[in-house]
């Protein structure tokens, strides 16, 4: 059987692997240069392999239609990728949050073990080479014709794994042309949104007071203040930037914010809110012993001058503006109210959230083919016989931590192997 892969992404990569070990003859158009350029920069440029969660857990890091990959996470699971990378020669290691990266901290590494599988393989690959359209015929697929040295060829195939990603990051070559090839098979796309990615706030000024400032250890609190409703919450890692926030638990709130309901709405209205709890370690009766210690200390210094042991530095003036005491007063003159005033403000910075950043900024997009048209056991479209997909291309979409590259490698492992269609 002959098979394309259009696509040379991790989910691509995977596929065509998977299928010529099954003994099928196989080919990758990819529109670029090289393979898995998106996959460089992954992990910022570490790659975050996958996660070391138990496989059960994986389902509850998929916010979007997680169950439909029960099926592809068990035909291959995260011990599966690391023993391919252990048998080409890349060790791995785990980091906080069960993050699973290479020894080396170099996403190339990781390519390199995926480009000389494919090399041991004898996998053709075309490259700069642009897939047009998906023929079909008679229900089934025929072909693919390309685009190389601005001419059009038919690549006549027996089946097509359609691997061509989000919109997502579209100078690596993810522009959404898989989503026109599908539906002009007739897939319907679901709505293409960013995901994963930093948010946009109404408080600019204290945004850009705050540029470049990352908080480690808080906890955040994503609310619908309209209907008093806790939209996802989480603890870790955030930053400051000159339009709002950004930082791995902002931005896996994005994921869980971009499906709520009425959302375009509630962002205009200004309804959608991120309260920071900056000493998340703390109870209030806490805080206020430690605010009382401090105070005492500095009692006769001015207020604005005691939050150094509290504070990082660069927040200092912000907090102090938000706890409505007069910067310049003394320590020892500041009021039990005003004190409580300060503690509420530690424990809820209040922002107010705007918008998403555009998707060409997102880690991974939202939407994409409509996983009810694909066989969850195959990842073949119910509607042509031997078209087959896998990787951001389809309807799914998990937090940061290794998610969504192990969905890349279990679908496009899936669709491979998936072989005799016909």
């Amino acid at each position: 059987m002959k098979i394309a892969v259009i696509g040379g992404g991790p989910a691509g990569m995977m596929a065509a692997i998977t299928a010529a070990e099954n003994g099928e003859q196989v080919i990758i158009i990819e529109k670029n240069k090289s393979l898995g350029k998106k996959l460089l920069i992954t992990g910022k440029g570490r790659c975050n392999i996958t996660s070391s969660l138990n496989m059960s857990e994986f389902i509850k890091n998929v916010p979007q239609n997680g169950k439909f990959l029960y099926s592809a996470f068990q035909n291959y699971t995260n011990q599966d990728i690391i023993n391919f990378l252990n048998t080409q020669g890349l060790e791995v290691k785990e980091e906080r949050g069960n993050r699973v990266f290479p020894v080396t901290d170099k996403s190339i590494d990781v390519l390199e073990c995926f480009k000389k599988r494919i090399k041991e393989l004898g996998i053709k690959v075309m490259f700069n080479t642009v897939a047009k359209r998906v023929v079909v015929q008679s229900g089934e697929i025929a072909g693919v014709i390309v685009e190389s040295d601005s001419k059009d060829e038919v690549i006549k195939v027996d089946k097509v794994i359609l691997a061509t990603g989000g919109m997502s990051y579209p100078l690596t070559g993810s522009t959404g042309d898989g989503y026109d090839m599908a539906r002009e098979l007739g897939h319907s796309i679901v709505d293409i949104k960013p995901s994963l990615v930093p948010l946009v706030c109404y408080e600019k000024e204290i945004c850009q007071e705050l540029q470049g400032l990352s908080l480690k250890n808080v906890s955040v609190i994503f609310e619908d203040e309209l209907a008093k409703k806790v939209i996802y919450q989480d603890f870790g890692e955030m930053i400051f930037t000159h339009f709002g926030i950004s930082g791995p638990i902002i931005l896996s709130g994005s994921a869980n914010l971009v499906r709520y309901k009425n959302l375009t709405e509630l962002l205009r209205q200004k309804k959608i809110v991120v309260r920071i709890d900056l000493k998340p370690a703390l109870t209030l009766e806490k805080l206020e012993d430690r605010v009382l210690r401090d105070f005492e200390e500095f009692k006769n210094k001015r207020f604005k001058n005691s939050l150094d042991k509290l504070l990082p530095k660069k927040m200092i003036d912000v907090i102090v503006n938000l706890s409505g005491i007069d910067a310049e007063k003394t320590v020892n003159s500041i009021t039990k109210k005003e004190r409580q005033n300060l503690i509420f403000v530690l424990k809820n910075l209040r922002l107010t959230i705007k918008d998403f950043r555009p998707v060409d900024e997102a880690i991974i997009t939202s939407g994409g083919i409509d996983v009810k048209e694909i066989n969850p056991k195959t990842m073949e479209s119910k509607l042509v016989r031997g078209l087959f997909f896998a990787g951001e291309i389809l309807d799914v979409d998990a937090y940061t931590g290794g998610f969504n590259l192990q969905i890349a490698y279990s679908t496009g492992f899936t669709a491979g192997m998936s072989g005799n269609v016909k």
